[in-house]
């Protein structure tokens, strides 16, 4: 009797820490600052990704995204920076773009991949949104990004 009960109380105390890391975990998205930017005649909400530790979490672990939503990296140099998606489980777009605003290429990317996506040139930052997103709208290479004024520097 008391190995059931103790097994009950280590399955509850279970259930009450993979909720209380959920809770945490959309705590954390949801504290990190949003910015409006505009690609054509299109609204993006972007959650703002400038510093070391959220340009390294980025969208890992979440489940959902809703369409108008994304998330700007900003970086601390201009480079031919490269992202990937482990522990990512949503399939995104990235449009790596240049300090200028302009983006420079558009990749496509894979759930829960280690495949490195390479800007094609110097980027100052990176906009990640639902896969299928840039297509969509007839988005591409060239045309510019609006609002990337308004962010923060990186840290």
């Amino acid at each position: 009797m008391s190995r059931i009960l103790t097994a009950i109380r280590l399955n509850w105390a279970l259930a009450v820490l993979v909720v209380a890391a959920g809770f945490f975990a959309a705590r954390a998205f949801a504290q990190l600052p949003v910015f409006e930017l505009a690609a054509g005649m299109y609204r993006i909400e972007a959650e703002l990704a400038h510093t070391p530790q959220a340009r390294q979490t980025g969208l890992m672990h979440r489940r959902s995204m809703p369409t108008q939503r994304g998330m700007i990296f900003v970086f601390t140099q201009d480079a031919q920076h490269c992202m990937w998606m482990r522990n990512t489980y949503l399939p995104l777009s990235v449009a790596f773009v240049d300090p200028e605003g302009r983006i420079l290429n558009i990749e496509d990317m894979k759930p829960l991949t280690e495949d490195s996506h390479c800007a094609a040139g110097p980027a100052r930052y990176a906009l990640e949104m639902n896969q299928g997103w840039f297509a969509e709208r007839g988005i591409g290479p060239g045309q510019m990004l609006r609002g990337l004024e308004r962010l923060p520097p990186p840290r």
